[in-house]
C-alpha cells in the first residue's frame, strides 16, 4: 500500500516532523511504501519538498507534488500553524483537491483544545467533513470534539491512537558524560523555551525544592532553546530568574543545538522531568520521557492527567505545594521512583509503542482503499 503524508519533516525543528519520522519509519518497518511531501527544509527518503509555511498557492504545490507520487491514502499532520494563514486555512482546499480525484485522506489532528473557537471551529468542521478518517492522539480531544460537533455522521470518522513512543535504553553513565556524580539527583525540564511550558515556576520553587531535599547532592537542569526568534523575551526572563535564584548554584542550563543523542543523554542523566505545562496536547517530550522510563512531575491539564492515570508515570500537581511535596517525595523515595519508572516502560510496551502504533495505522488504512469493491482478504504489493 502507497501512503503518501503530507507534514513538515526533519531536520525542521518541530515536533511534528519528528512525530512523522518516527512514525512513518515504523510504517516501513510494516513494510508500508511511504512517500513524505514537506514544507522546504525536510530530507529523506522518499521525501519530497514542495511548499513552506506562508505559500500562496500551498495546497496546489502540496496536490501536484503528491498527484505525481500516486498515492493510495493521503495522511495529512494538521496543526493550526503549519497550512499557511488564517490559521492555516491553505488545508481546507488541500483535502477538496484530493477527494475531487478520489483519494482518501486520513488527517491526524494534532491539537485539539476543551473549548473549540470560533476559527478552530471553521477548519476543523472543514477537515471532519472532508477527510475520510480523522485521528487524534487523546480519548478527552475525542470528547471535545463530540461536545461541539453534534452529525453523528462526523464523530464516527474520529479515531483515537495515542501519539507513539520509542522503545529504548537510557544511555549508560549519562551523569558522568554530563560531569555530573553520580549520587546527585536531577530534576530536568527540557524542550523550546515558550510561556505554556512554565518553566519559570519550577525555578521560582527551586530553592524550596532544594531546602526540602537538605541542599546538597542535587541540581535542577534547563535544556532547551528557542525556535529562531520566537519567545526571546521569555527565555530572557527565565535567565533573569536563574540569575537571581538564592539557589542557583544548584541550578545548570544546557542550550545549543541539542542533537538526538544528546537529547537522550541528558534526559537519562535526569531522576525526575517536571513539566509544569499551563496548556498541553499531546506531547513529545512525554513520549520520550516514557520511553526511557522516566518519572513526570506534571500539571493537572486534561492531557496530563489523562496520562499519568492510565499509565502510572508520575504524579499531577494543582498547587506549588503539590510541586514541592511530589518533587521531593520521588528524589526520596528510590522504591517509589522505580516503580514510576517501571510503570512507564510497561506502558510504551504494552500500549504505544511505535510499532503498535503503526499496526493500528495500517488497521484504518486498509478500511478506506476501496472498502466495498473486494470481500476476499487482499494481497497489497508494493
Amino acid at each position: 500500500m502507497k501512503i503518501g503524508f503530507i507534514s513538515t519533516y526533519p531536520p525542521i525543528e518541530c515536533g511534528i516532523a519528528t512525530y512523522t519520522k518516527y512514525l512513518t519509519d515504523a510504517l516501513w518497518d510494516h513494510e508500508m511504501n511511504i512517500y513524505v511531501v514537506s514544507h522546504r527544509g525536510g530530507s529523506g527518503k522518499n521525501v519530497f519538498t514542495a511548499f513552506d509555511y506562508d505559500d500562496g498557492n500551498l495546497a496546489e504545490r502540496a496536490f501536484s507534488m503528491m498527484i505525481r507520487l500516486t498515492p493510495d491514502i493521503v495522511h495529512i499532520q494538521h496543526e493550526f500553524g503549519l497550512y499557511g494563514k488564517h490559521f492555516g486555512v491553505s488545508v481546507i482546499p488541500l483535502i477538496l483537491k484530493f477527494r475531487l480525484v478520489g483519494i482518501p485522506v486520513v488527517t491526524t489532528l494534532h491539537t485539539v483544545y476543551d473549548k473549540v473557537s470560533d476559527e478552530h471551529d471553521i477548519i476543523l468542521t472543514s477537515i471532519i467533513e472532508n477527510s475520510a478518517v480523522v485521528i487524534v492522539h487523546e480519548l478527552y480531544q475525542l470528547e471535545a470534539l463530540r461536545n461541539h460537533f453534534k452529525k453523528k455522521e462526523l464523530l464516527d470518522k474520529i479515531h483515537v491512537i495515542p501519539h507513539g513512543a520509542r522503545e529504548a535504553r537510557p544511555i549508560e553513565d549519562a551523569k558522568a558524560s554530563l560531569e555530573i556524580p553520580d549520587d546527585t539527583k536531577v530534576v530536568l525540564m527540557i524542550g523550546y523555551f515558550r510561556p505554556t511550558k512554565g518553566f519559570e515556576r519550577i525555578i521560582r520553587l527551586w530553592p524550596r525544592i532544594a531546602e526540602r531535599y537538605g541542599g546538597k547532592n542535587i541540581k535542577l537542569i534547563i535544556a532547551g532553546k528557542t525556535r529562531g526568534i520566537e519567545h526571546r523575551d521569555y527565555r530572557n526572563m527565565l535567565f533573569n530568574e536563574i540569575n537571581s535564584s538564592p539557589a542557583r548554584n544548584t541550578i545548570e542550563v544546557i542550550r545549543g543545538q541539542i542533537s538526538q543523542d544528546s537529547f537522550d543523554t541528558i534526559l537519562s542523566a535526569s531522576d525526575i522531568v517536571a513539566l509544569p505545562y499551563s496548556i498541553s496536547s499531546q506531547s513529545g517530550i512525554v513520549a520520550h520521557c516514557l520511553a526511557l522510563g522516566k518519572p513526570i512531575i506534571t500539571s493537572d491539564t486534561h492531557a496530563m492527567v489523562s496520562l499519568v492515570e492510565e499509565s502510572g508515570a508520575g504524579l499531577v500537581c494543582n498547587t506549588d505545594q503539590d510541586y514541592i511535596e511530589n518533587i521531593g517525595k520521588i528524589l526520596k523515595d528510590d522504591d517509589l521512583r522505580k516503580e514510576i519508572s517501571e510503570n512507564a516502560l510497561r506502558y510504551v510496551r504494552d500500549n504505544i509503542s511505535w510499532s503498535r502504533v503503526a499496526r493500528r495505522h495500517i488497521e484504518i488504512y486498509k478500511t478506506i482503499v476501496e472498502p466495498s469493491v473486494l470481500r476476499v482478504d487482499t494481497i497489497w504489493m508494493d
